[in-house]
């Protein structure tokens, strides 16, 4: 299911059908449909546009940032450049939602398809370039002898190309997604839509597909490679590999604050829906909120990177420090005492990050 879907509104699916020959009998509707609080609505506009705000300049200054210094640029580099134009991607489809909590969706059937296509191939493809990072420090750190020779710079350019590619198959699900108008409400939605008969199944696998590719898997290998990672680093008390460990426990906690809320909501919801617990309505509504405050935690996100690199990582410092020389927005003196206050980094922490 897409995050850009408004779970508030899941309960679209209990009673709207397209066929009309199937007349719905409201006393048989378990819960009706909800229109979301119109106060509620300039918050979540105004949390949207917060956001869109904070992720488009930070991840584009990632961007440009790492782009001038694509001389030096080593694997994880080049997936931080990556990352950062995902998060951007991704932050592109906001005001789309935030329009869309407000007034509805009224960019039409086409759109919806597109922006929820969009944020879905960056969604996998943001999560996924967190795990090429994870894996690259890992060889960097544990096994840096053995695969000095396989971490060029054109194996990691086409790894991103086969990052993107498999963002854009495992998207493919939200073509489903459709505007329309549901039974009882006045807003038009961009909602997933399925024949009535299979809507449980297909709802059901897709969830299942976002949950294990988009969260769990990733979440164990990121674990595994930074557990052995920081088990290497507590071996040493080399001053920047001890800087490095601080990326780690950031990126990764930053991670678990975003995505971990969302899909153990969703796992909920989908765990009523198939009768694991009572379905009553209360329930319901108790669910939909808390997905609707978990999908926000998940598009932080895409600016939480940027700031990760700006406060934790000491190379993106002094990179960002000679860009700015470069642009003549500072002095020279002053980045050369930035560089100098700072420690000298060896590949272990070569990141950008």
């Amino acid at each position: 299911m897409s995050l850009s879907d408004f779970e508030v509104l899941s309960v679209y699916e209990d009673t709207y059908v397209e066929n009309e020959s199937f007349i719905v009998d409201p006393s048989t509707i378990v819960c009706l449909p909800v229109e979301i609080n119109p106060e509620l609505s300039y918050w979540i506009f105004a949390g949207y546009l917060l956001i869109f705000l904070i992720a488009i300049p930070g991840n584009l200054m990632v961007a440009l940032v790492i782009g001038t210094n694509y001389h030096s640029l080593v694997p994880s580099d080049i997936y931080l450049f990556h990352l950062a134009l995902a998060d951007v991607f991704f932050a592109l489809t906001i005001p789309f939602w935030a329009i869309s909590a407000m007034k509805g969706w009224v960019f039409g059937n086409a759109m919806c398809k597109l922006i929820s296509l969009i944020q879905e191939i960056n969604f996998y493809s943001s999560i996924l370039f967190l795990v090429c990072i994870s894996i690259d420090r890992y060889l960097a750190i544990v096994r840096a002898v053995k695969t000095k020779k396989k971490r060029q710079p054109f194996c990691s350019w086409l790894l991103c190309i086969i990052v993107w590619l498999l963002g854009v198959i495992l998207s493919l699900p939200v073509l489903h997604n459709n505007a329309f108008k549901p039974l009882n409400l006045t807003k038009t939605v961009c909602y997933e839509e399925f024949d009535t008969q299979t809507s449980d199944h297909w709802r059901f696998s897709i969830r299942m597909l976002r949950h294990v590719l988009g969260f769990l898997l990733p979440l164990t290998i990121m674990l595994i490679c930074y557990g052995i990672t920081v088990s290497r680093l507590l071996q040493t008390r080399s001053f920047g590999k001890q800087k490095a460990m601080k990326v780690i426990v950031s990126v990764v906690s930053g991670f678990l604050f975003c995505w971990m809320p969302y899909h153990i909501t969703v796992m909920l919801d989908t765990a009523m829906r198939a009768g694991l617990f009572s379905y009553t309505c209360q329930k319901r509504y108790s669910i939909d909120l808390a997905l609707l405050a978990t999908q926000s935690l998940g598009l932080l996100h895409s600016c939480i990177n940027p700031i990760l690199y700006a406060f934790v990582g000491e190379k993106f410092k002094q990179n960002f420090f000679k860009f700015l020389v470069k642009t003549g927005l500072i002095k020279r003196n002053v980045q050369w005492k930035s560089s100098r206050s700072s420690s000298q980094n060896s590949d272990i922490t070569s990141t950008m990050m």
